[in-house]
């Protein structure tokens, strides 16, 4: 079947080379708490402030307040990062809202200014950014499962991406990050954006441009009030649900940081949870399934206080 799916995407030459699927392990398996705790430092990361953005929630209504923090991906939308991170510096994004929460879909925020404020130093409106040539990305950690919607997944450095014989891509898993537009796919620029909050939707790869996952605060994005209005738009601003700003990481001092340590895919411990995960048996699961799909793994991130 595989070998099938790779002629169909003229993909056969990527695809030989993919790693097969590990055997189950014997017994039952790790849960990933007990493979991150038998990690090793190497095995981790840590977030680059540059590449990292923080969206403070003073909360409502006694909840809602908190952290949501997203990691950029600039290897793969370089024009919309860097967009983006012009209008946070510029104060674009100051007060802003989330304006859009459909159910089993997305959570989607704007500047939410009336009247609006036009970007000063950023823009509107770029090219998308939907694929790279294959040849771009080199550090991709291949998941040997088969995929509905392309020849081979996998992760660049640690987020959700796929590719054929020619092209690579960012996919919509849970809590992956993309930008906003109208029908015109060169109609965003990183004004609106938008994060996966439902069942993902994977039909919309190459669709989009994506920029990033939510690496902490999903639990936040995920538990507004859902929209009433078409595709899960608030009707009224009093529905928003204000963030006070968006800000890079590396713009504020580093007692107002949040560090974090993202496990790195192409280690040793990554493949036993992923495994774990495929071959998953314990006194609940006694049917092992041997397959994952790439949106149903987990890459772990950690304070860097739990280090060691």
């Amino acid at each position: 079947m595989r070998i099938l799916s790779c002629l169909a995407a003229l993909a056969l030459a990527a695809c030989q080379s993919a790693p097969a699927i590990p055997a189950a392990p014997e017994g039952n398996t790790p849960s990933p708490a007990e493979v991150i705790a038998a990690s090793k430092p190497d095995e981790w990361r840590t977030l680059d402030p540059e590449n990292t953005l923080y969206m403070d929630f003073p909360g409502q209504n006694g909840k809602g307040g908190g952290r949501v923090i997203i990691e950029l991906a600039p290897e793969f939308s370089p024009n919309h990062v860097a967009n983006v991170k012009t209008l946070s510096r510029e104060g674009f994004f100051a007060n802003g809202a989330v304006t859009r929460v459909q159910d089993n879909f997305v959570s989607q925020w704007a500047q939410a200014a009336d009247p609006a404020r036009p970007p000063q130093r950023g823009v509107e409106k770029l090219n998308a950014e939907f694929t790279l040539p294959r040849a771009a990305i080199a550090n991709f950690d291949v998941l040997p499962d088969p995929d509905t919607y392309a020849p081979e997944v996998g992760f660049v450095n640690g987020i959700y991406a796929a590719r054929d014989a020619t092209r690579v891509w960012l996919t919509h898993c849970y809590g992956m990050v993309g930008v906003g537009r109208e029908n015109d796919e060169n109609s965003g620029g990183g004004t609106e954006l938008y994060v996966i909050i439902g069942h993902s939707p994977r039909n919309l790869d190459r669709q989009l441009t994506m920029l990033g996952r939510v690496v902490q605060g999903m639990e936040i994005m995920s538990s507004f009030p859902r929209g009433t209005g078409d595709a899960g738009f608030y009707k009224t601003p009093e529905e928003y649900q204000r963030y006070a700003d968006i800000k890079i990481a590396s713009d504020l001092p580093p007692e107002q940081r949040t560090p974090l340590e993202i496990m790195r895919t192409d280690s040793a411990s990554f493949d036993t949870l992923v495994n774990s995960r495929r071959w998953r048996k314990d006194d609940f699961y006694t049917k092992p399934v041997g397959r994952i799909g790439l949106c149903n793994v987990t890459v772990p991130v950690r304070s860097a206080a739990q280090a060691g």
